[in-house]
């Protein structure tokens, strides 16, 4: 009698079974991964704008804070003699963030307020890339809310 070589359908279904329950444990923490680095980026594009806020308040003093995302990036124009409108202090694809298109899986939403200079909201697109909402305004202080819209009465992020 001849011995055949090959794997039996047992130890192949014992290796898939392996190889699956690896799977199991690890796709969990590759999502947690994703979502903090989601909230990382949201962190890090949130500070990008408190700066631009700040540089263009003080190089437009008699415009003050812009209330709008857009002229804070190219706004379509180049960047070779900068404007209010287009002020050339962040990159185009923070400066084009909007209720319909997202950065790191966040919307970006820019506001005026008459006490603090501006507002600015960071909202996630869904439970898949971040579960933190952001606030921060004119102070410059960047608050959180895992649980609903984020507020000045918000934590602070450390």
């Amino acid at each position: 009698m001849r011995k055949q070589k090959g794997f039996s359908l047992i130890e192949l279904l014992i290796v898939v079974a392996i190889i699956l329950i690896i799977a199991a444990i690890a796709i969990p923490n590759l999502l947690r991964s994703r979502i903090a680095a989601n909230e990382a980026s949201a962190v890090g594009s949130m500070r990008t704008i408190n700066t631009a806020e700040t540089s263009y308040n003080t190089t437009y003093p008699s415009v003050g804070f812009t209330a709008t995302l857009v002229n804070l990036g190219k706004n379509g124009g180049d960047c070779s003699a900068p404007t209010s409108t287009t002020a050339c202090l962040i990159d185009d694809s923070l400066a084009t963030t909007s209720a319909t298109s997202l950065k790191s899986g966040y919307y970006f939403a820019l506001g005026t307020s008459a006490a603090l200079g501006y507002t600015l909201q960071g909202t996630p697109g869904g439970s898949a890339y971040g579960v933190k909402n952001f606030y921060s305004d004119g102070t410059g202080v960047i608050r959180f809310n895992p649980n609903a819209a984020a507020t000045a009465a918000s934590d602070v992020i450390q």
